[in-house]
């Protein structure tokens, strides 16, 4: 177990899962039913740290690592971008869950890791239970609402696409003041809220070229074959329970109505906002944490 591990999860067992097109990194902790917990870009498993032992008084808590982050593996992308598709990401962790001996769970996706967990909802809803996403709506929606203020709020959605290696190279020239300026920008207080032991990790993490790539490689997934996928499904909606929280001092809100947009794609929706920034499991993970135990 590594030292940060250590510190931000006390108790906690770390693994490493070998699936079919990765190894993924997870710590694991707690008794009860099992709950898969998905971090956001550009971080890492550390941003449970503050809710997860809480968690864990009630659940078999799992904090994984998304494929190309953090300690997991971080494939090149490829042509079509495929191997970061959300469904290879969402493959990855059902399967790390079965291999764990979890055949069906509930799941907790911030960020990008919301976006994966929606995929793995659409792709296997035997083994999603309940739902949580943090802070986003449906990447259909979004890209097909876009305009000026959506472009200007969420400039890395455009930017982190851009074709191989403008952004890899960019980025990579300071990763640190990328990371940081990222953060803060969407943050309700600048870096602050980040406990510097989890921001001592997403800085480790992310300075690799490798991770670099990999998130970016996420976002052009996200905008060509996930939106094939997407089409694809034919508008089926999600059949599992799902509570949609976002920040109200954050940007999701001021463009989108996150409850009527996953309204449109699922059955069984509820939510509200939080004080908060975006990143709600570090900002305010009291109110996180009592939002989700009210509804797992």
């Amino acid at each position: 177990m590594s030292d940060a591990d250590r510190a931000l999860f006390p108790g906690f067992e770390t693994r490493k899962i070998a699936v079919s097109g990765a190894e993924i990194n997870m710590v694991s902790g707690g008794s009860g039913p099992p709950l898969l917990l998905l971090h956001g870009y550009p971080q890492t498993h550390a941003i449970w740290h503050k809710m997860a032992p809480r968690l864990a008084e009630q659940f078999t808590v799992v904090a994984a690592d998304l494929r190309g982050y953090g300690d997991s593996s971080k494939p090149a992308g490829g042509d079509n971008h495929a191997l970061y598709s959300k469904r290879a990401m969402a493959r990855d962790q059902v399967e790390m869950m079965r291999a764990l001996g979890f055949q069906q769970f509930a799941v907790v996706g911030h960020d990008r890791g919301g976006r994966v967990a929606h995929r793995m909802a659409l792709d296997y809803p035997g083994c999603v239970q309940k739902l949580v996403v943090l802070d986003i709506s449906p990447t259909r929606v979004m890209y097909a609402a876009t305009n000026m203020a959506f472009a200007r709020a969420y400039y890395h959605w455009f930017f982190l696409i851009q074709p191989f290696d403008l952004p890899e190279r960019l980025i990579g020239a300071d990763p640190v003041y990328y990371l940081h300026r990222k953060l803060a920008g969407w943050g309700s207080a600048g870096v602050s809220i980040f406990d510097p032991r989890s921001l001592a990790e997403y800085e480790r993490c992310f300075s690799d070229p490798r991770t670099i790539h990999a998130s970016c490689e996420d976002y052009r997934a996200a905008a060509t074959v996930d939106l094939e996928h997407d089409a694809a499904d034919g508008g089926t909606p999600l059949s599992c329970p799902l509570l949609v929280l976002w920040g109200n001092k954050g940007v999701v809100h001021r463009l989108f109505d996150p409850i009527a947009d996953w309204n449109g794609v699922a059955t069984d929706v509820r939510g509200r906002a939080l004080p908060s920034g975006h990143y709600l499991p570090e900002e305010v993970p009291e109110a996180t944490l009592e939002a989700i135990l009210g509804f797992l």
